[in-house]
């Protein structure tokens, strides 16, 4: 038996999302969104595309390409900070980095799919694709353990209310209408859920108070006061030396450099070392 396979992209997903905090867990199907699977001009591919016009919805099978390593254990972005089995979740720390997701096909220009909302990041090397079958591949009273918990908790209303300090609302103002960088959808989400400290979410408690959430290339400070959430104020994930070194994968980088001549922070100035692991993968 081989110990090793071979496996090749046909082609790469375009959706215009460098991070993985712009996407959600699972895809809005109420989302005006297009993404496009432009597929790698070979030999067969036009052929292989024959008939599949009329099929509503598509299964994408990708490669988890930002993925590192795989650990056993990992620990969900969503619901309490327990880990579970990797093989229980759709973590992307998996033994062979395999993904699988289901889009809408909404047209077919050559080697260009258009999709509908997906979760996939830009660049994301697509390996195969298959017709959704709706009479086979839909089981809506199947149970999913302790991912039915988690979805029953999600389903309530949110557990905090979100407050944006004036000069946070004023950063993330400018960041919106100046650079088209806007988090505040999803932060306020991810806040109002839960805010106490989690790796997965990228929540960490800050020395001498308060607390940090990465969102992409970027941090919010806030404060918890009882049932309310407070954000104080925004800040670039990566110190000062790493935007000036062009060679490194940075990204927002000239919206962080503008950034920071429009409000310093003199203590991305002196910050050595590696960036954050989690800043690197989005």
């Amino acid at each position: 038996m081989e110990e090793t396979l071979t496996l090749r992209p046909i082609g790469f997903l375009r959706s215009g999302k460098g991070v993985r905090f712009k996407t959600l867990h699972q895809p809005d199907e109420s989302a005006p969104e297009t993404n496009v699977l432009e597929l790698t001009p070979g030999p067969g591919l036009r052929e292989a595309l024959r008939d599949l016009a009329g099929i509503e919805r598509i299964w994408l099978l990708w490669w988890f390409h930002r993925a590192e390593s795989w650990r056993p254990l990992v620990l969900p972005p969503r619901g309490p900070a327990r880990r579970r089995g990797v093989f229980a979740t759709r973590s992307p720390h998996r033994p062979n980095p395999v993904g699988m997701t289901p889009a809408r096909l909404l047209g077919i220009e050559g080697l260009r799919l258009l999709l509908g909302p997906c979760d996939l990041l830009e660049g994301t090397p697509i390996l195969d694709i298959k017709p959704y079958v709706p009479a086979y591949d839909a089981f809506p009273v199947s149970s999913a353990g302790w991912i039915d918990e988690v979805e029953s908790l999600q389903a309530g209303p949110p557990r905090f209310e979100v407050a944006w300090a004036d000069l946070a609302r004023e950063q993330a103002g400018w960041l919106a209408s100046a650079w088209s960088v806007d988090f505040r959808p999803r932060l306020a989400d991810l806040l109002a859920r839960d805010p106490g400290p989690h790796r997965s979410r990228r929540i960490r408690r800050q020395a001498g108070g308060g607390f940090w959430i990465g969102c992409g290339g970027w941090k919010a400070l806030f404060r918890v006061e009882g049932a309310r959430v407070e954000i104080l104020r925004l800040q670039p994930s990566f110190p000062v030396r790493f935007l000036m070194e062009a060679w490194r994968a940075v990204p927002d980088r000239e919206a962080q450099m503008a950034f920071l001549k429009r409000w310093p922070c003199p203590e991305l100035e002196l910050r050595e070392g590696l960036p954050p692991k989690a800043s690197r993968d989005g």
